[in-house]
């Protein structure tokens, strides 16, 4: 798992011609890098490439859109996956967040060109400009109805738009400081949000009104993730009676990222403290796997799988390679990360080999959504790539 093969980004399209040649290496930690190629024999009648790999590798198997290469002598191997398609029509700039709606039916996209834009996931066809953050805007999701959006810019503005029309129906404001993420509560009567200025807060949807500080920590908050806590979890009990306002905030976990290289988690009704973890680096994104499982990723590129009923000892730590580790999502029983190099991955419990969707050359994958056996990822290359995981 620590030892990542790498390809060319353009191995498929590389492959498709005669004698068409693609780079290969494999990174063993502490050891040389190990570097060979694969080159195509012909194509079989089904359009397939006869490919064989160069000495100290192997291609286990080969369809249109994936390769299953293996390093026999470091004992890895990889599934590298090619887009199905890709928008380069979105826009003209780095990408920086996207998600997709609960149906799959439509994609919603921040860019560093100022714009943030809703369109169609299966052809990236633009339906909805969102206009109304000054200056850029740094996350954007969907609702669970897959009818709204929610949206943080570096104005310190938190807003709601209806998908439909691209109106804006809330704006929150109380941050001093650019909103770095946020989090959706259940349904999202509640939303959490959290920022530059140190602060993570919790917001009633219906009346557009902030329902309390959730945490002061004086360091800047680059990721928040919120989730259902197993029975086997004391949240501790909250020192004032929670307003009525508050809904789905009880038996739930709240999990920060903070750039003073600490991860902090607490109850989101009780307020209380759960741990605090120091790691290796700032911390940049975080997610839950389940009721008490849950992952960070930092700016140095460790990938902390902690516990929260023990967390002072990580589960384990995932290094491939020092770039940061800018997005994690929990995807069926393993979890997909996106990386400062362009690396985008899948482990799931049951394969023995990492799936690698590639395609972004040395640009960084800000974000990753899912959508069934769909996946999305946005780059600093101004992309948005979608992988089909029937492809595999």
């Amino acid at each position: 798992m620590a030892v990542p093969l790498r390809i060319q980004s353009d191995w498929a399209q590389a492959l498709r011609k005669d004698e068409g040649e693609a780079w290969l290496s494999c990174h063993p930690p502490g050891k040389p890098t190990l570097y060979g190629s694969l080159t195509c024999q012909g194509i079989g009648l089904d359009g397939i490439p006869e490919v064989t790999a160069s000495e100290g590798f192997i291609v286990n198997e080969i369809n249109k859109k994936s390769i299953h290469v293996s390093c026999p002598k470091e004992n890895v191997s990889s599934k590298f996956l090619a887009p199905y398609t890709t928008f380069s029509r979105i826009h003209t700039k780095s990408i920086t967040c996207l998600d997709i709606s609960s149906g799959g039916g439509l994609g919603v996209s921040s860019s560093t060109d100022g714009s943030m834009k809703i369109w169609q996931a299966s052809n990236g066809e633009l339906r909805r400009v969102l206009e109304g953050h000054v200056f850029d805007v740094n996350c954007c999701r969907f609702f669970p109805s897959g009818l709204v959006v929610l949206s943080g810019g570096m104005d310190a503005q938190l807003k709601i738009w209806s998908a439909e029309d691209a109106s804006c129906v809330v704006t929150f404001k109380g941050h001093k400081g650019g909103i770095l993420d946020t989090a959706i509560v259940d349904r999202g009567k509640n939303v959490v949000s959290g920022s530059r200025d140190g602060t993570a807060r919790l917001w009633d949807c219906g009346r557009s009104a902030c329902l309390g500080v959730l945490a002061d920590c004086g360091s800047s908050i680059n990721g928040v993730a919120v989730g259902a806590a197993d029975n086997s979890i004391n949240l501790g009990s909250p020192e004032q009676m929670p307003s009525e306002r508050e809904v789905g905030t009880e038996s739930k976990m709240l999990l920060l990222a903070r750039e003073d290289k600490k991860l902090q988690c607490l109850g989101l009704q009780s307020r209380q403290p759960l741990f605090l973890f120091i790691g290796s680096d700032a911390f940049n994104c975080c997610t839950f796997l389940s009721g008490f499982l849950l992952l960070a990723g930092t700016q140095d590129g460790n990938i902390y799988q902690l516990d929260v009923r023990s967390p002072r000892t990580p589960v384990q730590v995932i290094h491939r390679s020092g770039a940061p580790v800018m997005s994690l999502l929990s995807f069926r029983d393993g979890f997909i990360a996106s990386q400062g190099d362009g690396s985008c991955f899948i482990v799931q419990q049951d394969l023995d080999y990492v799936i690698e969707l590639t395609g972004a050359d040395c640009d960084p994958v800000y974000k990753v959504a899912t959508w069934e056996k769909q996946i999305y990822t946005c780059c600093r290359d101004g992309l948005v790539r979608r992988y089909q995981l029937s492809d595999l």
